[in-house]
């Protein structure tokens, strides 16, 4: 039963273990001062070091930053992008045009939902093979209570290896860093599941992504929060390309072109 919660023990001073400002003297951050203990570090050190309270290797941060640098698409036909696209469009502000567009990214099928759900499998598949339960009998077990595993199998062009897959392995490669045993697990999961699907099921990026998040330490909460502003390079240039067209000349749409079979039109007068 769950201890109950009394909000009273929350009055008066604010405890935090995140940080603090003191204007004018210093910041605190995670325990650590901002601008002595960070002074040359990199953002995504940074960042990373606030969700999981790790410092990272120099070779470790440039792997990160490439997962990033590797799925920025200013594409605003994808549904995210599209989002910032139609808000640049609509004439809104940059800030709540890219912050829906990132809110949408959290798509069960193929966004971060998704991602989240393939990183957790990958930790409860490697916990049991860890106990020596074989990987064909971990997967028969999930699908017997779940219809699919997300993660693998690419929504788009799903007979094809996700293009930024090979770019990323062999980024790994050039700066020294082997693969770990989540994305090892991730390859062998697709091979499993292909090996049983009429159809190949090929690992997806959002789940190489959460594997090597996975391998330098993250749990699969804290690669999901990793992965939060990971599409974020490419939606700017959505928002700004729709801005410098005439308003609405994004995507337009008019009515003509829409099969409607519902309801008659009806008048509303009387």
């Amino acid at each position: 039963m769950n201890k109950q919660i009394n909000l009273n023990d929350y009055l008066g001073v604010f405890k935090t273990k995140a940080g603090a400002c003191f204007p004018g003297d210093r910041a605190i951050f995670r325990g650590k001062e901002l601008h002595k203990d960070f002074y040359h570090a990199d953002w995504m050190e940074l960042f990373v070091f606030g969700i999981t309270q790790k410092r990272l290797s120099a070779r470790q941060v440039k792997i990160l930053h490439a997962l990033w640098v590797y799925t920025s698409y200013p594409d605003a036909r994808l549904w995210n992008n599209r989002v910032a696209a139609l808000a640049g469009t609509a004439r809104s502000s940059g800030a709540l045009g890219i912050s829906a567009a990132i809110a949408v990214s959290e798509a069960t099928i193929y966004g971060w939902q998704a991602a989240y759900e393939a990183a957790d499998f990958l930790e409860r598949a490697k916990a049991l093979q860890d106990k020596g339960k074989l990987l064909a009998d971990v997967i028969k077990e999930e699908l017997a209570v779940r219809p699919r595993i997300r993660g693998w199998g690419r929504p788009v062009g799903a007979l094809q290896e996700d293009e930024r897959i090979p770019v990323m392995l062999k980024r790994m490669e050039e700066e020294g860093e082997p693969q770990g045993e989540y994305l090892r697990l991730a390859f062998a999961i697709e091979k499993e599941l292909s090996a049983m699907s009429s159809r190949p099921l090929l690992t997806t990026f959002a789940t190489v992504f959460m594997a090597v998040s996975l391998d330098v330490g993250m749990s699969a909460r804290e690669a999901y929060l990793f992965l939060l502003p990971c599409f974020l390079a490419g939606m700017p240039p959505c928002y700004q390309e729709a801005c410098e067209k005439p308003e609405g000349a994004t995507f337009v749409l008019p009515c003509s072109q829409l099969k409607y079979s519902g309801p008659a039109r009806r008048n509303w007068s009387g």
